[in-house]
């Protein structure tokens, strides 16, 4: 593929920072509006328009240089040369090769540059130490004896090309904002406001296709007080729907949050913001089968976020099914609306619902899972309570089961012991235990678990 004429900026002392670097983009995007971002630190775009347009290539590398240094107050190197791969090598030395000179200038390189470690190690063993004499290789060898990445790294070895620029989309500002002369202090302004501000988000998002699920409103005080809430929802939030999440939050806001019995009201509001965080593509929200969903559930959510507004995001949570060796461990509560990501416990865990947990319980789960553990008592048929040893062997063999100090039932059946041994580098966190399914006499069945000489029921299985 023939390789059109590229412009990189290479700015390595930002390349740890993305935040910063985007101010490099945003300057860049003012002159040239075609940026591609190839790597943290550089960015790429097609030069010969832009070149054209103020007079050449050195003079569009010294119109962006200064540009960079005005803007942003950092130093940057421009390289110019057939291709993006030849390009990103002239910018590190600020070189503008001529066109047509390309391959002389990748000639004299040494392989490490193409970034493959393994295939640069292998060429040097084989006597192929620069780019030239990489790119003299017969090519049909070459994909053969090392594969198809190595052909392509041989493409660029030799001036050549294997993709275009693909030039970024600039984020588009969604939000949008209001700062009042006249502080907000009523409820009865504050729901004005509210289907004023969501109208005009609405238009914003219609505009570019898009419909939004999860809803940031920000205030700002009098008092220099700054608040924000995220408003989740399952599906896209109507229009409507934004105006009523604002009035709510705005009311609740003013009003003042219940915290220990006391209402504390955060003050008269004197700016305002909405945020979309996340969108999707308008086409993509489908009706129901038969239709919009039903009214009743779309009441129910807007009293549970009313309810929101009003006491705080923690007034209405949901349970959460995540991952976790016990039972009780795989349900968390969030509030209404927030992200429901699988996790494990009141920690978010970085593995996947449901693996790896050595030891989880196995299938089927049980139907009821008690908050507290019941007191429990198991005996052998000599009347003493059965234990685990440490190599995890019954001390006896369970007969009968006493729950909650009430009267011993026989066991027909029971399995176990299955240990659980956590987070025992975490010091008061640590625990370990046995678990132990029983099957009573009387058809219930219960799961137990052993702790420090202590029998417990954590679930029933109906």
């Amino acid at each position: 593929m023939t390789a059109e004429r590229v412009l990189v900026i290479w700015c390595p002392e930002l390349a740890p920072d993305a935040r910063a670097y985007e101010s490099v983009l945003v300057a860049v995007e003012e002159v040239v509006p075609a940026v591609e971002v190839i790597r943290p630190g550089a960015c790429a775009l097609a030069a010969r328009g832009p070149s054209r347009y103020f007079g050449g290539e050195t003079a569009l590398v010294e119109r962006l240089t200064s540009l960079i240094a005005e803007r942003c107050g950092v130093h940057v190197t421009i390289g110019i040369a057939d291709g993006v791969f030849a390009a990103g090598l002239a910018a590190r030395t600020g070189t503008v090769v001529p066109a047509g000179q390309t391959l002389a200038f990748l000639a004299g390189l040494p392989v490490r540059v193409l970034g493959r470690p393994a295939l640069a190690s292998l060429l040097r063993r084989l006597g192929v130490r620069t780019l030239g004499d990489y790119a003299a290789l017969p090519a049909a060898d070459v994909l053969t004896r090392f594969g198809a990445d190595a052909a392509r790294a041989q493409v660029l070895a030799a001036g050549g090309e294997i993709r275009p620029v693909v030039p970024r989309t600039p984020p588009v500002e969604l939000g949008v904002a209001q700062e009042f002369d006249e502080p907000i202090e009523r409820v009865d302004v504050a729901a004005f406001v509210a289907r004023s501000l969501a109208a005009r988000l609405t238009t914003v998002l219609i505009r570019h296709g898009l419909a939004c699920t999860q809803l940031v409103i920000e205030a700002e005080t009098t008092t220099g007080t700054r608040l924000r809430r995220a408003w989740r929802n399952e599906g896209p939030i109507t229009p409507g729907g934004i105006a009523d999440r604002v009035r709510w939050q705005l009311d609740g806001w003013l009003a003042g949050s219940i915290r220990g019995g006391t209402v504390t009201p955060a003050g008269p509001i004197a700016l305002l913001r909405l945020t979309p965080e996340n969108v999707v593509p308008q086409l993509s929200v489908q009706p129901g089968l038969w239709g919009e969903p039903g009214e009743e559930r779309d009441r129910a959510i807007r009293a549970l976020t009313r309810v929101q507004g009003l006491l705080g995001p923690e007034a209405v949570t949901a349970a959460v099914l995540g991952g976790g060796r016990g039972q009780a461990d795989r349900v968390r509560w969030v509030p209404l609306g927030d992200d429901r990501t699988p996790a494990s416990g009141p920690v978010p865990a970085s593995g996947p619902m449901f693996g790896p947990w050595p030891g989880r319980l196995p299938a089927p789960s049980p139907a009821t899972v008690y908050a507290e553990l019941l007191p429990a008592t198991v005996r052998d048929a000599r009347g003493d309570v059965v234990g685990v040893t440490g190599r995890l062997a019954v001390t006896g063999y369970p007969t009968t089961i006493a729950i909650q100090g009430r009267s011993s039932v026989r066991l027909t059946g029971w399995s176990g012991p299955w240990p659980v041994d956590e987070r025992w580098w975490a010091g008061e966190r640590a625990r370990r235990y046995a678990r132990f399914q029983v099957l009573l006499a009387d058809g219930r069945a219960f799961l137990l678990h052993l702790s420090g000489g202590h029998w417990g029921v954590a679930a029933y299985y109906d």
